[in-house]
């Protein structure tokens, strides 16, 4: 059978798309920046005026930066691009889904974090807002293994070395997202794979019964 077919806007290095393909989709991303690790077919353009005609279904993920708590830097200028984004997504038929970080503009339909999944170490609540309003099937967030951030540096926070008795290392961080094609840079950004394989599963459900 012809597997459905995904936009995945603002794709990065492919965190979002590997765990689509896994869950049955063919993804094609788009991207601003050149996404040479990119393991699907890739578009380097706008992701705001990007065609969104004749897709299955779409996934965007706008810049973050801006929406994050307890933020510690200048802001970027990008947070009119989520609520951008869903007003495109709004105007197209496709079923869709929009990512972000908590404190972010949008409605919560799905709260995961790595310990939902099989990525104990890791720390990382993504929101996502879908068109057909999903919803948890996983049991809530509940760290109880040392975790890690994958900050994008050559320490990561505070308090890391002491809980595992050493710097975390880019391999450390790969393993705790369950990338292993990223750079440190690339998976600062990323969404681990588990997580929309999970939301994929969800959305062919939401197809197949749009098709019926």
């Amino acid at each position: 059978m012809t597997r459905p077919r995904l936009l995945d806007l603002f794709c990065g290095a492919g965190g979002a798309a590997v765990g689509y393909h896994r869950a049955g989709f063919d993804v094609t991303g788009v991207d601003n920046r050149p996404q040479p690790r990119y393991p699907f077919e890739f578009h380097q353009a706008d992701a705001m005026t990007f065609p969104l005609d004749g897709w299955d279904a779409i996934h965007a993920s706008p810049p973050c930066q801006d929406h994050m708590r307890g933020r510690n830097h200048a802001l970027h200028g990008t947070a009119w691009m989520l609520d951008g984004t869903r007003q495109r997504l709004l105007a197209q038929p496709a079923p869709w889904v929009i990512e972000n970080v908590p404190g972010a503009q949008m409605r919560v339909d799905l709260k995961l974090c790595g310990c939902m999944f099989d990525l104990p170490n890791l720390r990382r609540e993504r929101w996502f807002e879908t068109s057909w309003h999903a919803f948890d099937l996983r049991p809530p967030c509940q760290h109880l293994e040392p975790t890690m951030s994958v900050a994008g540096n050559s320490t990561g926070k505070k308090g890391e070395k002491e809980k595992f008795g050493r710097w975390p290392t880019k391999h450390d961080w790969r393993r705790s997202m369950g990338v292993d094609w990223m750079e440190i840079t690339e998976l600062a950004q990323a969404i681990p794979p588990a997580y929309t394989e999970y939301v994929g599963y969800q959305l062919l459900e939401h197809l197949k019964e749009r098709a019926a």
